[in-house]
């Protein structure tokens, strides 16, 4: 007979049993994608909201944001506003989510306090919560964490003036609702920002922002102790200011790749690649390899199960619209601009011309035609070879100008090229960024076959 003493000892090693077992399961687990956590903004700031949005990869390249690229949660205390979101996976599987409390671009804040959620999936947040850093009178930027196994306990790291200049400062948590006291991280003697680190074979790495010229600074050390990282890549950059490094593993491969994204709403993402993290050797990718979410700002990545990423795209939903990118000048999208068809380099305003629906052709379904997301009912024709956007006038011949024949890239048989219905020797191509139907034949030049080519992409 067992007494109630050995019924409780049986439930606590049920129960101690259970989480270590939750920990191996999630220590076996095998990624099939990732989420990006981010806010939005663009130049004019018509895309700015402050809220937790998501996109999904099983590349960790190309993204597709979820809820139609809109907030899934959106803080309610403090200033009502986050930016620069970060998911972690916790020890039992589970994610807590955390960010900045600042709404806007007012920098002059000095805010002590992050945001915090829990989630078990990213599909659900609770326990919404303000947690206090530190009672300095400065900010708390762009908070990460990371487990410190040394320790048994998380680590938060975040951006601070400490000693006169902005420092990478850490406190230490089991639950993300009690923190200990704030403690210099990383302080290379300058204003330093936007800290990541990851860990390899042993050795972890602390990627950030110098923030007196920004640029991507790799430090490294042995152990996740304050104070220890020794400095061993600087000045990494596009040839513009570069923010906010995210170190991700590829799934497929030996490969690594760090994403940075530049400060002002003007910016985008850039992306590097590397086989040998420890070398701090990065080779910047060229824009055709990566698609950032639309109006994504200070992204945040996190490996997910293949039954996490059909859960989330289950849950909030694909886009209804598709961008459409170009070939051989990867960082311009198709949009339309006073009714005219052309591309234009990412970012720009209104954001919405680069929306498109991809609809069944008008004059044959086994086509398609790209009707305007802000302008519903108006759709890319030509109309003496030129691109416009124009309302659907019903005729045969709006309908057939307006119909296109999708196949394999001429350039690239993994991206599409569009022959035009009613002139099925010409393809839509660009030519000085305009829109516009061209004869292409397999003898044609390289550059107009790359003119003509396309990736439909989120």
């Amino acid at each position: 007979m067992i007494g109630r003493r050995g019924l409780l000892a049986g439930a606590a090693g049920a129960a101690v049993a259970g989480a270590l077992g939750a920990r191996f399961a999630q220590a076996q687990a095998t990624y099939s994608g990732y989420v990006m956590a981010y806010f939005t903004e663009s130049p004019s700031m018509a895309a700015a909201d402050y809220g937790l949005h998501l996109a999904v990869s099983s590349d960790g390249l190309d993204w597709m944001p979820l809820n139609q690229n809109n907030a899934v949660v959106t803080p309610t205390a403090g200033t009502g506003g986050l930016r620069d979101p970060f998911v972690l996976r916790l020890r039992n599987g589970a994610f807590v989510v955390i960010a900045t409390d600042l709404k806007g671009t007012d920098w002059s804040q000095q805010n002590q306090y992050v945001h915090v959620w829990d989630s078990a999936d990213l599909r659900t947040f609770t326990g919404y919560r303000r947690v206090k850093l530190h009672s300095m009178p400065t900010h708390s930027w762009a908070p990460e964490a990371f487990w410190d196994p040394s320790r048994n306990q998380y680590a938060i790291i975040y951006s601070a003036v400490y000693g006169g200049h902005d420092v990478i400062m850490v406190n230490y948590t089991t639950d993300f609702v009690n923190v200990g006291e704030a403690q210099v991280f990383y302080d290379p003697g300058h204003a330093t920002i936007d800290g990541n680190v990851v860990t390899v074979n042993g050795v972890n790495y602390l990627y950030v922002k110098n923030n007196t010229n920004s640029t991507l600074v790799g430090a490294r050390s042995s152990s996740l102790n304050p104070g220890s990282f020794t400095t061993y890549q600087t000045g990494i950059s596009p040839g513009r200011g570069v923010e906010a490094p995210q170190i991700v593993k590829s799934l497929t491969q030996n490969r690594w790749y760090m994403w940075g994204d530049t400060w002002s709403p003007n910016g985008r993402f850039f992306c590097w690649q590397t086989t040998d993290l420890a070398s701090g050797g990065w080779a910047l990718l060229s824009d055709r390899d990566y698609t950032q979410p639309l109006n994504s700002k200070h992204l945040g990545i996190t490996p997910i199960t293949a039954t996490e990423l059909s859960g989330l795209t289950s849950r909030w939903g694909t886009p209804v619209w598709r961008r459409i990118k170009s070939y051989n000048y990867p960082d311009r999208y198709v949009r339309h601009a006073n009714n005219v068809g052309r591309i234009d380099s990412y970012p720009f305003d209104p954001y919405s011309d680069q929306l498109w629906k991809l609809v069944p052709g008008l004059a044959d379904s086994s086509g398609v035609s790209f009707e305007s997301v802000n302008f519903p009912g108006s759709y890319l024709r030509h109309f003496d070879y030129a691109l416009r956007l124009e309302a659907n006038d019903g005729s045969s011949a709006f309908r057939a100008d307006a119909t296109f024949r999708q196949m394999p890239g001429l350039a690239d048989a993994s991206w599409s090229s569009f022959r035009s219905f009613n002139y099925p020797d010409r393809y839509l191509r660009h030519y000085n960024s305009l829109l516009r139907i061209d004869p292409i034949s397999s003898s044609s030049s390289t550059v107009d076959k790359y003119d003509a080519t396309f990736r439909i992409t989120c």
